[in-house]
């Protein structure tokens, strides 16, 4: 068909002779251009077109798709750092409440050992009083024989006889008695 067109054109041109320019008006020329134009769009019509429109409408499915999946995952992404800054908050507070915990149960150790020493100190003074008590009490026994001692031996040497048998000791002792009893 082409062949067809393309040698029906040469003969226009060799007929008319005339001169011819690119601006020269022919009305053959024209009428084969538009057969050819209406004959071209009507196949490419028929044949190309549903499949670039298809093309173009997959294309635009696409991208539609595409970006509805974008401003899906845009959404995601901010559920996701809002969440992520929750947790944030969230572990803040849990190491500020840990830091508190933690201050709370140092004071309450502090408390428990100053307690523990303030009582560690006064059963060593209340140990300490009840040696010196004792220590007091031994000493004092010491002194009271050592006075029987004395006192006998100076009986005895005002006497110029010995006292020392238990009866003798034993009114020594009564009398000691007797006189710490009035002091």
């Amino acid at each position: 068909m082409f062949s067809l067109l393309a040698l029906m054109l040469q003969e226009g041109h060799g007929q008319a002779g005339g001169a011819s320019g690119p601006f020269a008006l022919e009305p053959g020329l024209i009428i084969w251009t538009w057969i050819v134009f209406l004959a071209l769009f009507l196949l490419l019509r028929k044949f190309a077109w549903p499949f670039i429109v298809r093309a173009t409408e997959e294309r635009e499915r696409t991208i539609q798709q595409q970006l509805a999946d974008a401003e899906r995952l845009n959404e995601e992404a901010k559920a996701s750092l809002d969440k992520h800054n929750q947790l944030l908050a969230e572990a803040k507070d849990q190491a500020h409440e840990l830091v508190v915990q933690a201050k709370s149960i140092g004071e309450k150790e502090r408390e428990q050992l100053l307690a523990r020493a303030r009582e560690e100190q006064e059963e060593i003074l209340e140990r300490a009083k009840r040696e010196i008590d004792a220590e007091r009490d031994r000493a004092l026994a010491d002194l009271r024989r050592e006075a029987v001692d004395l006192s006998l031996a100076a009986a005895t040497k005002l006497i110029q006889q010995k006292l020392g048998d238990a009866s003798d000791r034993k009114i020594v002792e009564q009398y000691l008695a007797t006189l710490e009893d009035k002091s």
